[in-house]
């Protein structure tokens, strides 16, 4: 197995770092192989803002340092992605003229790029452009101009920046463990990517991505990305609202929000209530909390989770219209009576995304909802890849190399 070829995929959450080692075939771009899963704490991050680097570099080289172990590879370029409640995404579109009568594939570049470069930005770095439509003259809702006779070629885009503090902070951190960025993916694209299935993208359907400090929606039509939006509500405004209203720390609303959470426990019939002693939780705490009570907390927070999707659906008029449904990725999303909750608020069928089986990770140990985002942007790094900056013998590699062996030898 030739060194050059072994990659990793680093998927920064703010709690778990996540490393994916995997090769592929440059002359097959869907052979890929997944050599090794590692996860690692995260403890230096808070709302996506890299609170200590030295910390967070040292976990980093810690996930990096195991999969290579394991794996049984070195390496020294990386496709990056992670969540930030600081991404954006706008709306662009630009239209320019073609030089000859037939549309080339550098003619999408340019009219991408201009897209993307009449934006004005400040302090903000723009991480992908992925075209919504085309409009060749005056036909609309093309997916792809390339050979057709034109004149005009208009792109509407989807263009997603980022704060250029915080990408430049984790693109430092990563470097200083002699990782060379090679792309960067927001997890808004890359889970849909692996949960969706291509008929799905082709009809309306909404993906619903529930994190710890936003909640991410994206909708595709004929197989491109129509509207995404990041709400910024997740799973941690629950613990807040538990340690609020039972008025107790956050570790301990945090283990009775995975220990003892349920949802409309009110609304069952014959249901005896559950007095929780939270002495049994923490050795401080000497309250009693009801279940039912607690449900209630948990309950109108994710109301408010969905009906905040709601509102944002009816602002493309389709609130209530999406053929494919919606579509819930979270790890939790196991929770009792969530999909009548989201059925009921949505006026839509809901479903839990659960992994299907696949030959991709048929033999690993992957095959679980969290980890969707950086499947996806394993998917995403095999689809927008090329050779312009994988060389199998070059001085950055060796010195790499070098300096982790001294790293290593010093005490």
């Amino acid at each position: 197995m030739s060194i050059e070829n072994a990659i990793a995929c680093i998927d920064i959450w703010s709690s778990k770092i996540r490393t994916i080692i995997w090769t592929f075939d440059w002359e097959d771009k869907k052979n890929l192989h997944i050599l090794w899963v590692w996860i690692s704490e995260s403890n230096a991050i808070r709302k996506w803002n890299i609170l200590d680097m030295e910390e967070f570099k040292s976990n980093l080289d810690k996930s990096l340092e195991e999969a290579e172990k394991m794996a049984w590879e070195q390496v020294h370029w990386a496709f990056i992605s992670f969540n930030s409640s600081s991404f954006e995404v706008d709306d662009s579109k630009w239209i320019i003229a073609i030089s000859w009568e037939e549309i080339e594939a550098w003619d999408i570049e340019r009219v991408l790029d201009m897209a993307k470069n009449w934006r004005n930005m400040p302090n903000r770095e723009i991480l992908k452009v992925i075209p919504d439509n085309f409009v060749v003259d005056l036909e609309d809702w093309i997916k792809s101009p390339i050979g057709m006779s034109a004149r005009k070629l208009e792109a509407k885009a989807n263009i997603f920046s980022i704060s250029s503090n915080i990408l430049n902070n984790i693109k430092k951190s990563i470097e200083d463990v002699w990782i060379e960025v090679y792309d960067v993916f927001p997890n808004l694209i890359s889970a849909p990517e692996w949960v969706l299935t291509k008929r799905q993208k082709e009809l309306w359907v909404v993906c619903i991505d529930i994190w710890a400090s936003t909640t991410w929606i994206t909708v595709y039509e004929e197989g491109s990305l129509k509207f995404s939006k990041i709400i910024p509500i997740g799973w941690d405004s629950v613990t807040n609202d538990i340690a609020l209203w039972v008025r107790t720390s956050i570790d301990t609303a945090e283990k009775l929000k995975i220990e003892f959470w349920e949802l409309n426990l009110d609304k069952i019939e014959n249901y005896k209530d559950i007095e929780i002693d939270l002495s049994k939780v923490a050795k401080w705490e000497e309250w009693i909390v009801s279940s039912v009570y607690l449900s209630k907390i948990i309950t109108a927070r994710y109301d408010e989770i969905f009906y905040f999707v709601r509102d944002e659906l009816k602002k493309i008029w389709k609130d209530w219209m999406l053929p494919e449904w919606a579509v819930i990725v979270w790890n939790w999303a196991k929770m009792r009576w969530l999909i009548e909750i989201s059925k009921d608020i949505l006026r839509l069928p809901v479903v839990i995304w659960v992994p299907a089986c696949d030959d991709l990770i048929a033999d690993t140990s992957i095959n679980d909802p969290s980890f969707a985002w950086v499947l996806g942007t394993l998917i995403l790094a095999n689809k927008y890849r090329d050779a312009r900056n994988v060389i199998s013998f070059n001085f950055y590699s060796i010195f790499a190399s070098i300096t982790k062996v001294f790293k290593k030898l010093l005490p």
